[in-house]
């Protein structure tokens, strides 16, 4: 199967944000459904290509760069004024609240001409993936949410996750890509079979060149008691039918955290994948394609 690959950028908000289109070399304007891939944290929408690669015989794929992460770089002040400003706003996570990053994807889907397509979101793109559904619910079709779930607040264990995630987003020197094995051990957490060096070594290069204020930002956001409270909600009210697979060995997103969200809604369909942690559609490509093509069949989406 022959795919081109068109890259560009667009501004939304102040922020030029990538984007790709991952399509057959065959197919024309619209004469395909659209399927959106969001990232997760610290990520960058390069491990969604060889997902919207074997996709796009039946979709044409959008894979894009949330703001402040991959090639979507935030813009730096550039006069004191505005490094003043900056400093002094009182809450500084605001912009990196994920109801944000849900507005961003509306304003992309608007400039783009696209009413209505297919979500495929990852770790915390499903979440933000999550306030669009509800949002916006006429613009989906269907949703998959790789990696998602819900979870409870415990005071001490968030403090104690934001400090050290705040140490690590800080010390994040350019030359660790360079150290032999680092990408492995970065990426050990995240998965329970390995993946190739190379893979290992973009989510390492993705890691490295995510704006402090949008990393330690959405983890504010993303990992707090306003989310566990909000999440949930969400979940409930979903009106778009929408597949969660979960990693059976997943230690960020535990499985039971999506088997909990899929109990709330019963448009919410769960399918979790054995032998596979954070990164499934990696780990277990095929088995990964072919329960979100099932998916697809089932809900009459192709």
């Amino acid at each position: 199967m022959n795919t081109t690959e068109k890259t560009s950028y667009i501004n939304i908000n102040g922020v030029e944000h990538y984007y790709e289109w991952i399509k057959t070399s065959n197919s024309t304007e619209k004469s395909k459904p659209v399927m959106v891939f969001l990232h997760g944290w610290g990520g960058s929408g390069r491990y969604w290509e060889s997902t919207a690669k074997e996709l796009s015989s039946q979709f044409d794929c959008l894979i894009y760069d949330l703001r402040g992460f991959g090639r979507s770089c935030l813009p730096q002040p550039s006069t004191t004024e505005e490094k003043t400003l900056l400093k002094s706003s009182k809450n500084p996570t605001e912009k990196y609240e994920l109801v944000g990053y849900a507005e961003d994807l509306a304003i992309l889907l608007d400039a783009l001409n696209l009413e209505k397509v297919y979500i495929n979101a990852h770790s915390m793109g499903g979440s933000i993936a999550a306030l669009f559904l509800n949002m916006y619910p006429e613009r989906v079709e269907k949703a998959i949410l790789t990696c998602s779930g819900i979870f409870e607040y415990d005071e001490k264990t968030f403090t104690t996750f934001h400090k050290f995630s705040r140490y690590v987003v800080m010390f994040r020197p350019k030359w660790l890509v360079q150290i032999p094995f680092m990408s492995r051990i970065f990426m050990a957490r995240f998965l329970y079979k390995s993946l190739p060096d190379s893979i290992s070594r973009t989510f390492l290069e993705d890691f490295l060149l995510a704006d402090f204020d949008a990393a330690y930002g959405t983890v504010l956001t993303s990992v707090s008691k306003e989310a566990t409270e909000w999440l949930p909600e969400q979940f409930k009210k979903f009106t778009v039918p929408t597949l969660l697979v979960a990693g059976e060995y997943d230690q960020i997103i535990p499985a039971e955290m999506g088997r909990q969200a899929a109990e709330l809604n019963e448009k919410i369909e769960l399918s979790i994948m054995p032998n596979t942690a954070h990164f499934p559609m990696l780990e277990d490509r095929e088995n990964y394609l072919q329960r979100v093509t099932n998916f697809l069949v089932e809900m009459k989406g192709l």
